[in-house]
């Protein structure tokens, strides 16, 4: 089955595919220059190695790769490229680089020079673990003093760099089969990336509490390398699981149940008009909430509130106004001023989300705290300033800064967080893996504030605000970048199948709120000027989102699936009956067996287009 590749990408660029490596039993793509699913005997065992260039906001060159060879035998492959960075004020950076690997041993060597000097915030080699059975699992740490100790992955999700002063870290990939990692050419520290929802534990060259950015003298190499040794104590044949289905994909009921949370769509003062220009989209979709954002230091005033107020009106249903208070003044004298626009406005929202606009940039590891009053403080005065209203606290950016800054939860009815899949890494699968970090991230919550009212949102693939540089970055030609405030498969049935497999991976969190979109501007459901689909025109997820506000308040139920990493489901019920939901998270087409969760005969088995989503009435 062929698709058109804008209608699953919101572009005709498409990726390049990667070259599989094999040497007897060891296995790795080679995608731009870079390692990816690094599998021995079929299993993962590294989910990348990467030699990465960031720049002063933490945004990731693409360099040119020139003079690419490949060689190949059954026990043995070679791989060697130059790459080369261009820098501003004409700063470049050259990297050769040397590929090998054999039955049981894998080398990756990068050796970076410049003429002219180059700024950067990091250059050297990226080590992603996987996280689904290895989160919680015991590894052995070597450090560069040469002291090794005996430790264990984080399973919920850790603040701070569960390791520092790496030499090398040993896990195993299975009962008889140990994977040792060895970094030479500088000091490498880990960190938990499920905190930004990435799905692995990412050991990195330069420990953040060196400063940056640095520059790389000229003429002076830079030598780092990433070796992987494995250990196979039994050394038979195993049928291990790829992670990739070879049939079709099974579906059971499990026991896990919950009720649907209510849908929010998110509005700013900028796409406030735009919306009620497209009221009666708006209510089609019959969101449970809006999200109405507010922020006086980028002169939002009153007039935001009067718009808001019109939208309301059309909305009928409930609003929360998040406030990014300036916290210029006291917050004693901030938060009355707020509510004397609202009131003269006549907006009166139900619930108020509020944080301290400089807590949406990160304090990495090192940094000094930027100014702040007091949070308690900061709730005390929106008590008073929003009587009889609910507040609600945490991070207008993502869960990575309400982990490291835990807000007092006493006075607060709710907490909120948002999450962004393109922080690190933007290539379609990163994407998609993304889903498995959201229970991980919904469960560490639990564990901080308990049963707390919990939100998540606005949570979509393009980034609405960088928390780690100056700016979100462009993206004028729709490539596939980090940090970039438009994406393109935000217009694709990707962004469709990405939004409903986020909502079925937060389920077991019994969220109050979930929002995943705006309504227009490119965050929205409908297209606007400049867009590539017609004004006006509705992008493939606002059928997701519309669905997932007709099911808020229904009962759910788990379903297994014997691939999470291809196809997820669940099953709903409401008053007009139990339906199965499936969504497809790949590119190809899938064969679902379904016939364990109980569709009529004609839906037991399904064949799912790529990111393709069905509801299948259940039998009685």
């Amino acid at each position: 089955m062929t698709v058109d590749a804008f209608q699953l990408y919101g572009t005709r660029l498409v990726e390049t595919p990667p070259v599989r490596l094999r040497a007897g039993k060891l296995e790795a793509d080679l995608t731009n220059g870079n390692l990816r699913t690094i599998r021995y005997d079929g299993t993962e065992v590294l989910r990348a190695i990467s030699y990465l260039v960031r720049d002063r906001d933490w945004g990731t060159y693409s360099p040119e790769i020139v003079d690419l060879r490949i060689e190949q035998s059954d026990d043995r492959f070679a791989v060697a490229y130059r790459a080369r960075c261009e820098g501003p004020d004409d700063t470049r950076l050259a990297i050769d680089v040397r590929i090998t690997g054999s039955a049981d041993w894998l080398d990756f060597e990068a050796e970076a020079i410049t003429e002219t000097g180059f700024e950067t915030n990091r250059c050297g080699f990226c080590i992603l673990h996987p996280i689904v059975g290895v989160a919680g699992s015991p590894a052995t740490v070597e450090h560069v003093d040469g002291r090794i100790v005996a430790t264990q992955f984080p399973d919920v999700i850790e603040p701070w760099q569960p390791f520092k002063d790496m030499r090398a870290i040993t896990h195993a990939v299975m009962p008889d089969v140990q994977a040792e990692c060895r970094m030479e050419g500088d000091t490498f520290e880990m960190e938990d990336q499920r905190n930004w929802s990435d799905a692995s534990y990412k050991t990195y060259v330069r420990p953040l509490a060196l400063p940056w950015p640095y520059q790389i003298p000229a003429n002076r190499p830079l030598r780092q390398k990433t070796s992987l040794i494995i250990k196979d104590i039994g050394g038979a044949a195993r049928h291990s699981p790829t992670g990739v289905s070879s049939g079709a994909i099974k579906l059971e009921l499990g026991a896990r149940t919950g009720t649907v949370p209510d849908i929010g769509v998110i509005i700013t003062p900028e796409e406030a008009d735009a919306t009620l220009s497209a009221k009666s989209v708006l209510t089609e979709i019959a969101p449970q909430e809006i999200l109405f954002h507010f922020d006086p230091g980028a002169g939002h005033g009153v007039d935001a509130f009067r718009r808001f107020a019109a939208i309301a009106t059309v909305h009928r249903g409930r609003s929360t106004l998040e406030i990014a208070l300036p916290c210029k003044s006291v917050p004693a004298s901030e938060t009355p001023e707020i509510a004397r626009q609202m009131q003269l406005a006549e907006f009166r929202p139900d619930a108020i989300m509020i944080s301290p606009s400089v807590d949406r940039q990160s304090t990495p590891p090192g940094s000094t705290w930027p100014d702040c009053p007091p949070l308690d403080e900061v709730y005390t005065a929106a008590r008073a300033a929003f009587p009889g209203i609910r507040i609600g606290g945490g991070m207008l950016s993502y869960f990575t800064e309400l982990n490291r800054k835990r807000v007092p939860d006493g006075q607060l009815d709710f907490v909120s967080h948002c999450t962004n899949p393109i922080v690190h890494a933007a290539d379609d699968l990163s994407i998609m893996q993304t889903l498995e970090a959201l229970p991980f991230i919904t469960r560490s919550v639990r564990a901080i504030y308990g049963d707390k009212p919990y939100r998540i949102g606005p949570s979509t693939i393009p980034m609405r605000q960088n928390p780690y540089g100056s700016r979100t970055m462009d993206n004028p030609v729709s490539a596939r970048i980090p940090m970039a405030n438009r994406d393109p498969r935000h217009n694709g049935r990707f962004g469709q199948a990405f939004a409903f497999g986020y909502a079925i991976r937060v389920l077991d969190a019994d969220l109050e709120c979930l929002t995943l979109s705006a309504l227009t501007g490119p965050f929205g459901l409908i297209a606007g000027p400049g867009e590539p689909i017609e004004p006006g025109g509705r992008r493939p997820l606002f059928d997701t989102v519309r669905t997932l506000c007709q099911l808020a308040g229904a009962t759910w139920r788990e379903c297994v699936s014997s691939s999470p990493s291809e196809v997820l489901s669940f099953v709903a019920r409401d008053t007009t009956g139990a339906r199965l939901y499936v969504v497809n998270l790949t590119s190809e087409e899938r064969k679902v067996d379904c016939g364990a969760c109980g569709p009529a005969d004609a839906g037991k088995e399904l064949l799912l287009a790529p990111f393709a989503t069905a509801a299948l009435p259940l039998a009685d």
